[in-house]
């Protein structure tokens, strides 16, 4: 969504454009292309599985990539019989995955990278899984059920992506050793525009937001894990999960989800601001939590105060504005900078405070929102949604969301999050 001459990596956020024509309590990892066993996680989860479904299964990938200088957090899954490895952006902005089909048009990896449709993949009309990629009047497929079931999706920064919705294994492995295949349903793009130039050697994106057609759904509705999404991200990586095992026991901040019937973005409903463990003055902020999204936006109005307040907050301090050209606002200091460390005395806290859920706070501590660039500078990583088409809506991007173990617990309809170094094995 991003201005990518700005910002190293697009924001991924789904603006609901969706054009469609038409149990044991087992351990299970993806068998992940190029990784190592998944570590073994603790009995840890305060999660207890529904009446409905028991059990207790639970799926682990490495994450590549970081904040900056690469701009993305990927995962590379296999997909089908034998399996073929793809590396897929994790956006929890959106609502399905797709991958690059051969032939297409517009699309970044060579022909021999791209996933190649086979016989008797495809998804049609009539099937359940369809309605969940596209909106309530699919005329096309009403007309004729026996038709494909296509799909459209464009993000924020214009770019987008069309194709067929296909179905094809994702192998499981589990942690003795036995893989499970489901077939899994997800979009086959044939048609991409404006595609993301810092994302170009990515495959495609895994969304993960709240949709029946996300893959975290689908695997709950098979009883494979419970619909539980876990993220921890830090420069050089992480872990992405699905299911209660990884999530920890203590040490966790919970809010009960905003259920929205207009959207299916993670939110906590209304924010408020503050800065240095002070109200701002910036209040009622429409905030969602998008791992798409390489760093943080705020409309213009809250952007412009918050700026003027961290302005007013370096008066007198050795710092001084410059031009950087990996971002907007940037400063200098008496010497390069090499680590945040560096830079810490400088800068105060800044925390969002959702007030619907008792005013509990997201805080973020200056590694949240600041970069230290290849330049030494340290630039501000909160960018001005409203320029780039976001409108009021504000959003937590990965920058926001680094060193922390983000929960999105569809479950129990809430998100938690709490501090964690990201590399640490679970045992």
């Amino acid at each position: 969504m991003a201005d990518q001459k700005l910002k190293g990596r697009r924001t991924m956020v789904n603006l609901l454009i969706f054009q469609v024509v038409l149990s044991a309590s087992l351990h299970v990892c993806f068998a992940e292309i190029g990784h190592g066993q998944p570590p073994t996680p603790r009995n840890i989860s305060t999660v207890h599985p529904t009446d409905v479904n028991t059990f207790g299964s639970s799926l682990y990938l490495s994450v590549s990539g970081n904040v900056y200088p690469i701009g993305s957090y990927s995962v590379t899954v296999g997909i089908g019989n034998p399996p073929k490895p793809f590396q897929l952006d994790i956006d929890t902005g959106s609502d399905f995955a797709w991958v690059q089909c051969d032939p297409c048009q517009g699309c970044t990896l060579p022909p021999d990278r791209r996933y190649k449709l086979g016989k008797n993949k495809y998804v049609l009309c009539k099937d359940p899984i369809c309605a969940a990629f596209h909106p309530p009047d699919p005329s096309q497929c009403i007309k004729n059920p026996n038709q494909k079931c296509s799909f459209k999706i464009e993000y924020a920064d214009h770019s987008s992506a069309a194709g067929v919705v296909v179905s094809d294994s994702f192998p499981l492995r589990l942690v003795n050793g036995s893989v499970f295949q489901p077939g899994l349903a997800f979009g086959c793009a044939y048609t991409l525009k404006k595609p993301d130039p810092s994302a170009a050697g990515n495959a495609g994106v895994l969304g993960l937001g709240r949709s029946k057609a996300s893959i975290s759904a689908q695997l709950r509705s098979m009883g494979v894990s419970q619909n539980i999404i876990g993220h921890c991200f830090n420069d050089k990586g992480g872990f992405l999960s699905f299911g209660a095992d990884f999530v920890p026991k203590s040490g966790m901040t919970w809010a009960p989800m905003l259920r929205s019937s207009s959207d299916n973005h993670y939110s906590l409903g209304p924010a408020d601001l503050f800065f240095r463990n002070k109200p701002t003055g910036i209040k009622g902020l429409n905030v969602i939590f998008d791992s798409g999204s390489t760093y943080t936006y705020l409309n213009s109005g809250a952007y412009g105060s918050i700026l003027d307040l961290i302005r007013k907050d370096l008066i007198g301090k050795p710092l001084h504005e410059v031009k950087d050209g990996a971002f907007p606002i940037c400063w200098k200091g008496r010497k390069p900078f090499i680590t945040m460390c560096e830079v810490q005395n400088y800068f105060g806290i800044l925390a969002f405070s959702f007030f619907r859920s008792s005013n509990i706070q997201l805080q973020l501590p200056v590694e949240a929102y600041l970069i230290v660039t290849e330049q030494g500078n340290v630039c501000l990583g909160i960018l001005n949604g409203t320029e780039i088409g976001l409108g009021t809506l504000n959003v937590v991007g990965d920058i926001s969301m680094q060193g922390k173990m983000m929960v999105f617990d569809n479950e129990n309809q809430r998100i938690g999050w709490g501090s964690a170094d990201c590399t640490r094995k679970f045992g």
